[in-house]
């Protein structure tokens, strides 16, 4: 066991775009999100920030931030995030949100049995890869062989 000091759990997580109203959009429009702060990098001024929660009052580990970069263009790799996933309730709430996407045009994929929850991935305009995962089973339920159940989420491609 550490002895480093507890954390809370997940703040927020920052991510980068290249246009902050399409990026707004997507997460209002499509997502249902609110936009709760609109300010600055203070590391680099001039650089739009916005931060996205799913609650109206955008309460730490709700929240979703991003800086405007125009300009950028990334390769995933060490020290890149390769998705992020959202919670939902249950399958059903999972299949809701799957024909949502569809609706808004957002090529999503199958519903995938991942073991340990059930999940969709999907792309937000510039290619950041999201899913949406069920609450359980949880992750305390192992695999006959660790590994053995693995799938790519994106072997089946995406359908609309």
């Amino acid at each position: 066991m550490s002895d480093a000091p507890p954390t809370t759990g997940l703040h927020h997580v920052t991510n980068i775009c290249t246009d902050i109203e399409e990026t707004r959009s997507f997460y209002e429009d499509v997502l249902g999100w609110h936009t709760v702060k609109r300010t600055q990098n203070y590391d680099d001024p001039g650089t739009p920030h916005y931060y996205f929660s799913s609650t109206p009052g955008g309460e730490p580990g709700t929240t979703v931030t991003y800086f405007e970069y125009p300009d950028s263009q990334g390769t995933p790799g060490p020290g890149a995030s390769h998705h992020f996933a959202f919670g939902v309730e249950d399958e059903a709430t999972l299949r809701e949100w799957r024909d949502h996407l569809r609706e808004h045009d957002v090529r999503v994929s199958e519903v995938k049995d991942r073991t340990y929850f059930k999940s969709v991935y999907f792309t937000d305009p510039d290619g950041l890869v999201f899913e949406l995962a069920t609450q359980g089973p949880g992750f305390a339920r192992d695999e006959d062989e660790p590994g053995s159940e693995a799938i790519d989420p994106f072997e089946r491609g995406y359908e609309n």
